[in-house]
């Protein structure tokens, strides 16, 4: 054997993998943890989308290879969703690629435009596979701080001053994880701009739009966005369906088309039952949203109730399904989250995860029943 490729050198196993084998071995050794940490919702979805996976799994011609595409009528699911909830035309023959989840997106995205050596603009804090995949790649992360003091939004002056000759995309995810500072159009604009100044790729992942969100939005309300910018997209969590994997990008024909090119060389399509489910997911009216955000703003409260018991600072007008704390001077996450996994049987995550910026602050998770969020209080009480 004459070793494994020098991809593996620069990364690591991803943090929850890692963490929830540990986790895991507490609940087995009769811990009673809870897990305030990983952001899988505990919700199930609408029943009209159970009932379409059944109903289509029944078939006998369901279980064949699917296109790579997806089925038109899931492209124009797609199509109709972005234009009733964002007011965004969507081509469904040629600006919409349905995808196996949108984390696989990440991947096929950056396939699609990166060469070894390459640059790519990643948020710090922002979600880590943005820059494990850069590195598989072989092209190099280059960090932009978010900052409370600036709402967590790219500051632009300190952008402008750096050497962006070599970055060819720049991830940007609002709203944001794991801050939950909201989407701006005034941002995007400002985003657009840099973009087309530059000519990076600007690739906004947008799965918490409408959680916790009256009014959720999309890069592509920016006129001239699609000619700079791409967005994936996700029912993983406002449909509760991340075990499901479905998600989707969107973007301009010839960008599409060379992202088609990369993943139909590493899947088979989807599920058709998933795709028929999926249909169903985005045919839901707005009660759908409001009724998941009464929920997830009960235990919202709860989280805010628990943070202040531990001594912790944070803001309440955000979006998405975290509530992000600061600790007090001179504590680290990783001694807070460790203490009370070890001591009080409760996980959250640790902010330095999501990069040094991250340093000083933790962050909990709403997929978590109220029932164990009041349990958890009581257990600091």
């Amino acid at each position: 054997m004459k070793g494994f490729s020098k991809r593996t050198d620069s990364i690591q196993e991803y943090y929850f993998s890692q963490k929830l084998k540990e986790v895991n071995r507490l609940r087995e050794e009769g811990k009673p943890i809870i897990n305030m940490g990983i952001g899988s919702p505990d919700l199930p979805p609408h029943p009209s989308v159970i009932e379409a996976l059944y109903q289509s799994s029944l078939l006998p011609t369901s279980h064949g290879y699917q296109g790579y595409q997806g089925i038109p009528a899931l492209r124009a699911a797609y199509a109709d969703f972005y234009l009733s909830h964002y007011g965004v035309v969507l081509n469904l023959e040629t600006e919409v690629l349905p995808l196996l989840g949108s984390k696989e997106g990440i991947m096929h995205i950056s396939m699609t435009f990166l060469d070894e050596g390459d640059q790519v603009l990643v948020p710090n804090p922002g979600y880590p596979t943005y820059t494990s995949v850069t590195k598989l790649l072989l092209a190099n992360p280059v960090y932009y701080d978010l900052k409370s003091e600036n709402g967590w939004y790219p500051d632009f002056d300190e952008l402008e001053k750096m050497d962006l000759s070599k970055v060819k995309l720049m991830w940007v995810n609002y709203p944001h994880m794991p801050t939950g500072a909201k989407a701006d159009l005034k941002v995007f604009e400002k985003l657009i701009a840099f973009g087309r100044k530059h000519h990076i790729v600007i690739v906004n992942d947008n799965p918490y739009s409408f959680v916790l969100e009256d009014n959720p939005k999309s890069i592509f309300q920016i006129e001239g966005a699609k000619e700079v910018a791409l967005e994936l997209n996700s029912l993983s969590k406002t449909s509760n369906m991340a075990g499901w994997r479905v998600g989707f990008v969107a973007g301009k024909p010839e960008w599409i088309s060379a992202i088609t090119k990369v993943k139909s060389n590493m899947d088979s399509g989807m599920f058709l039952g998933i795709q028929q489910g999926a249909i169903a997911a985005m045919s839901l009216g707005r009660d759908w949203y409001k009724g998941l955000n009464e929920i997830y703003s009960k235990r919202r409260k709860l989280i805010w109730e628990l943070a202040e018991k531990l001594g912790l600072e944070f803001e309440r007008d955000t979006a998405g399904m975290f509530v992000w704390a600061k600790l007090p001077q001179g504590k680290t996450s990783d001694e807070l989250v460790d203490n009370l996994l070890y001591n009080k049987s409760i996980f959250v995550t640790p902010g330095h995860i999501f990069g040094t910026q991250g340093e000083g602050f933790i962050r909990f998770s709403l997929c978590v029943k109220e029932e164990s969020i009041k349990e958890a209080i009581k257990r600091l009480s």
